[in-house]
């Protein structure tokens, strides 16, 4: 992607933008059954453009041309190194729109557009392509079943997927699930967050340019109870693939509890811990991990380390670093490449933020202006608030400890285990602290969620049923299914041979 242009420039691009105002259906645009839904720029508050949005009928609509499609075996049943040319042609498509897809992104969730451009674009790109290429490059098993028999293990698509995404990355969350569920060869039907629907519809209607069969992927704008639910209870969904709140989360496994037993993937939230150890080297770049980790995305991160717990012998001359390092984090106007930090997503979540803001007194930050909150710091004990909950926002909680096995048992002291970060010169004390760290990814001395190839998903209350990137986020769009041949004469009952 070319270098970021200016404000002016991006305000152009985004005087210039044609919303999508439709639900996608069976390969079109189709005005939704449900209330109108108003899409609004966090930044502002101003109304981007009204959605025609989508109801239990819709739902029904689009499972039945999904299933059609599915049955119909024209993406299903096509040679995988086919479907890969689809979606690489896809990716293509969005190569092409780039710019506006990072417009719309940043003016439709509050983002900066430096991060659209620089990470969120290009990662959707590279995570479809990823998964393109592996779909001609998983192989499927023969056991050891012995001469008289032959046993082969294969995939086969799922069926009918329902991936319900949240609001802080529409984008490169649509990519983590349509990637490898569409490589598969399932029907996607995508229900993206309420708040931020606007380049999932965009991205569909380039799939279908891109020659994705109509009903393959398809995409229905509309709050939980209009269409995420029906989505959860409808028996003819055979999957449901969810990345949100804990909270939700949960109401999926009970809608699929309460209907045919659909599997259920969850990917929710997340209370992280970052670890300091007093042997950590060059604090400078730790302080800079850190922040990063704390604020990066306005906190608005499941995998965001919102609490540092540090040794007490270095917390002091990390602390240092830390708030100095911070004050780079500019905040404000998304569309300005200038700013660091954007709009939280809106009225609602605000009020959130700043209930947590309001429960002690910071070391830095603390306040909310419209839209935008400053990076935050606390000092705080480990049974505090600040502690527990998961903030969504950019507030970083300081616990100090003693000892390695405090700091353990303090980063492992949580509902969540998504990710950690563990910051040590000693290699034998990183790789015995990750292990003992309860969390579906550690990061030794960086923040980060790996890359495409590492799966990613939680433990205990942050994941459920599966793992998204890396060669197992297929397997979760697939059925193991096993068939058995006898080698055996049937005339004598000895083998063939």
């Amino acid at each position: 992607m070319s270098s970021l242009l200016s404000r002016d420039e991006y305000g152009a691009l985004a005087a210039a933008l044609e919303f999508p105002r439709a639900a996608f259906i069976d390969g079109k645009f189709r005005a939704g059954n449900g209330k109108p839904l108003p899409t609004y720029n966090p930044a502002t508050g101003a109304l981007l453009c009204e959605i025609a949005a989508c109801n239990a009928d819709d739902v029904d609509l689009a499972v039945s041309k999904a299933r059609e499609a599915f049955e119909q075996g024209h993406w299903s049943s096509k040679h995988p190194a086919e479907r890969k040319d689809v979606l690489i042609r896809l990716c293509k498509l969005i190569t092409r729109n780039a710019r506006d897809l990072a417009v719309m992104e940043s003016l439709d969730s509050g983002k900066p557009i430096r991060d659209c451009e620089t990470i969120d674009i290009p990662e959707t790109i590279h995570t479809i392509k990823w998964h393109a290429e592996t779909a001609d490059k998983i192989y499927d098993q023969v056991a050891p079943s012995g001469d008289d028999a032959m046993a082969m293990i294969v995939r086969e698509p799922v069926g009918v997927v329902a991936a319900v995404l949240p609001w802080n990355f529409p984008l490169l969350m649509l990519a983590w699930k349509v990637g490898p569920a569409l490589a598969a060869g399932n029907s996607v039907i995508v229900k993206p967050a309420e708040q931020t629907p606007l380049t999932a519809l965009r991205v569909a209607e380039l799939a279908c340019e891109a020659g994705l069969p109509a009903g393959v992927l398809q995409v229905l704008p509309g709050d939980g109870p209009s269409v995420g639910a029906p989505l959860g209870l409808h028996t003819d969904v055979d999957m449901v693939s969810f990345t949100g709140s804990t909270e939700t989360g949960r109401l999926f496994l009970r809608h699929a509890a309460d209907s045919n037993l659909k599997k259920v993937v969850l990917e929710c939230g997340g209370k992280n811990p970052a670890i300091v150890l007093e042997d950590a080297e060059n604090l400078d770049i730790v302080a800079e991990h850190v922040a990063n980790a704390a604020f990066w995305n306005m906190g608005e991160n499941c995998s965001a380390c919102s609490r540092l717990i540090v040794q007490k012998s270095i917390k002091d001359a990390l602390m240092k670093r830390i708030l100095a390092r911070v004050r780079d984090w500019k905040t404000g106007d998304p569309l300005d490449p200038q700013n660091h930090l954007g709009a939280l997503i809106d009225a609602t979540h605000c009020e959130k933020v700043s209930s947590f803001l309001a429960s002690g007194t910071p070391l830095l930050g603390g306040t909310i202006e419209g839209a935008y909150c400053e990076p935050t710091i606390f000092e705080i004990e480990r049974n505090d608030n600040l502690a527990r909950e998961e903030i969504f926002g950019p507030v970083l909680s300081v616990i100090t400890v003693e000892t390695l096995d405090e700091a353990i048992e303090v980063a492992n002291d949580t509902d969540y285990g998504l990710t950690a970060c563990i910051f040590t010169a000693n290699a034998r004390k990183a790789i015995n602290t990750a292990r003992a760290i309860r969390a579906g990814t550690v990061t030794v001395n960086c923040y980060g969620e790996g890359d495409i190839s590492t799966p990613f998903g939680g433990y205990k209350q942050s994941g459920f049923g599966g793992r998204d990137n890396g060669a197992h986020a297929h397997d979760q769009y697939t059925e193991l299914k096993t068939i058995w041949i006898d080698l055996t004469d049937p005339a004598s009952g000895d083998n063939v041979g």
